[in-house]
């Protein structure tokens, strides 16, 4: 039930611009985000685009960087708590991308904006036992099982970004080599192996459970109405089975590919080769998988030091 305080609160706000209201419905149905964080990035995205008319600074679409960090500035001038300030980069950072992702500008202004130090999100991952009950979870009998399986073990075993996932084509797969051939961010290629057990899944799936009224359709995921899987439907095929696998907690396409990264250097793997795997344009980015990789830093503590 809706509280007379929501109520009034919800009638004294100004309209949500249109294309803030794209973005939080994409949330909504993407990510499955909570009630309170979609009012919180309404509040805001509208308090940034309320910023931009009270300068004379045009849309979200014409900011530039300056404008983005003038924002921030006025922010801290303002003294929000750090916490606050964080929320409203992370909801500027997810507005940008997806309107770059859905074509309404070229250049999101802040792709180069660096985060004040502390503001950075550390990644959610599965453990280990997690990431084998969510795979077990399909049922391999069916098209649709195997089909849901497959997508599972390449988030699993390849650390793909979703946008790669549902793009996949069929020429970019090659089970004799065992490896993926991937087209990544600003049309990076990268090369990524599978182990055996996605191997076995994957030539399943071609052999029976992809939809045979797509012959024509070059993609390894076609959508029911032509092209490949949208974005939305692998997060709802996702969360369908994470929730089957009594997984409490959210999970995210992009969970999958947090856990490749860490198990990978928790079990030893080169921080370079992870870099090279995720396909980073800067190692950098793949460090942040050194904070929450502290068990393979446990295990060599208790192995090597004398008082352990």
């Amino acid at each position: 039930m809706i509280s007379s305080t929501s109520r009034r609160r919800r009638a004294d706000a100004p309209p949500t611009p249109p294309l803030v209201a794209e973005f939080l419905a994409a949330l909504r149905a993407e990510r499955g985000c909570a009630a309170n964080t979609i009012e919180a990035y309404r509040r805001d995205l509208q308090a940034y685009v309320g910023f931009l008319a009270d300068r004379g600074a045009g849309g979200p679409i014409e900011a530039g960087v300056a404008t983005v960090r003038e924002y921030l500035e006025s922010l801290a001038g303002r003294g929000l708590a750090s916490s606050s300030r964080a929320r409203a980069v992370s909801a500027l950072r997810g507005w940008y991308r997806f309107l770059k992702l859905e074509g309404r500008l070229a250049n999101d202004p802040t792709e180069l904006l660096e985060a004040p130090r502390g503001w950075k999100k550390l990644p959610r991952f599965l453990s280990a036992a997690e990431v084998e009950r969510l795979l077990a979870h399909p049922d391999r009998d069916s098209p649709a099982g195997l089909r849901d399986a497959v997508l599972l073990e390449l988030l699993y075993d390849c650390g793909l970004r979703v946008s790669e996932l549902a793009a996949l084509r069929l020429d970019q797969v090659d089970l004799e080599a065992w490896v993926l051939r991937v087209r990544g961010k600003g049309g990076r290629d990268r090369v990524v192996p599978f182990g055996e057990a996605g191997r076995a899944t994957l030539a399943a799936y071609l052999d029976r459970g992809r939809p045979r009224g797509h012959a024509g359709n070059p993609h390894l995921f076609p959508g029911p109405r032509g092209g490949h899987l949208t974005r939305q439907r692998l997060w709802q095929i996702v969360r369908h089975h994470v929730r089957g696998s009594g997984i409490t907690r959210a999970v995210s396409p992009h969970a999958l590919r947090h856990s490749f990264a860490t198990h990978l250097l928790d079990n030893g793997a080169d921080l370079r080769a992870v870099q090279v795997l995720l396909g980073h344009a800067d190692i950098s980015t793949t460090q942040i998988y050194t904070h929450v990789s502290g068990e393979r830093l446990r295990r060599i503590h208790a192995r090597h030091h004398p008082r352990a």
